[in-house]
């Protein structure tokens, strides 16, 4: 059986945005927008043509760092608190990829992020074509977390949190919403497909409650199951094929 995590040996020549892509740098949109302001270059010239074709013999760099097509690798993690997903931060004291195994060679990275108290699904991968479209809005991948808030939760503020919370400007609405725990009603359980930055602390926090734990227990198909917090697995063929399909 073709193994679906191993990239296909690359033909004579592909456009420079797939050889971008491949490589694990960017998606091939982002790709588009790096070659357009100059900052990729093909044997030592800079290129902003973005119908150029390259081969995997010639010496590509964005910002003189050489690119090449790797192996594509997929990762669910079980991400703990407090570590960060944004691993360019220099004042990072732990980040995600601190978890993974030292031996692991391929250069992956977070697909979207998780603020530093959250915990759960996480997904890391070089695919950046996949991460492009797990992260642009328009897919409107399912996100399902677990909310521990410091008091019980009012049925009228989970009505207000279906029809939807104005967030800068915006309306954001849960495309679904309940109690997690019928004893317990300071646990909820909330589906978004919304992409803004720590929204869900915000949409509690505008009604007056204040998150204790977040957990996120499913991303895009994809949960924590017999991953246990901090650990890691590959995903499975079935998987993969899944998020490239958009069954998410």
């Amino acid at each position: 059986m073709k193994n679906k995590n191993v990239v296909p040996l690359l033909p004579d020549k592909i456009r420079l945005n797939r050889f971008i892509s491949n490589s694990g740098l960017c998606s091939r949109r982002d790709a588009d927008e790096h070659i357009k302001k100059g900052l990729i270059s093909v044997n030592g010239k800079i290129i902003t043509d973005m119908a150029t074709k390259v081969s995997p013999k010639d010496d590509v760099r964005y910002k003189n760092k050489k690119l090449k097509a790797e192996k594509k690798v997929y990762i669910l993690m079980n991400k703990p608190k407090d570590y960060v997903t944004t691993v360019e931060d220099p004042h990072a004291e732990r980040t995600v990829l601190d978890l993974l195994d030292p031996g692991l060679k391929a250069r992956v990275y977070p697909v979207g992020r998780l603020d530093k108290a959250t915990t759960g699904v996480l997904l890391l991968t070089n695919d950046g074509d996949l991460t492009g479209k797990l992260t642009h809005p328009r897919y409107k991948r399912r996100k399902i977390y677990h909310v521990f808030l410091d008091k019980a939760v009012a049925k009228t503020d989970l009505v207000k949190l279906a029809e939807g919370i104005e967030l800068d400007g915006n309306i954001i609405v849960a495309d679904a919403v309940s109690y997690a725990d019928a004893e317990d009603k300071s646990q909820i359980g909330i589906e978004l497909h919304s992409g803004q930055n720590r929204v869900v602390r915000r949409m509690f926090e505008k009604l007056g409650y204040s998150i204790k734990k977040l957990d996120r227990v499913y991303f895009a198909g994809l949960t924590k199951k017999n991953v246990p917090r901090g650990k890691w697995r590959f995903l499975s063929e079935k998987e993969i094929v899944m998020l490239k399909r958009g069954f998410f």
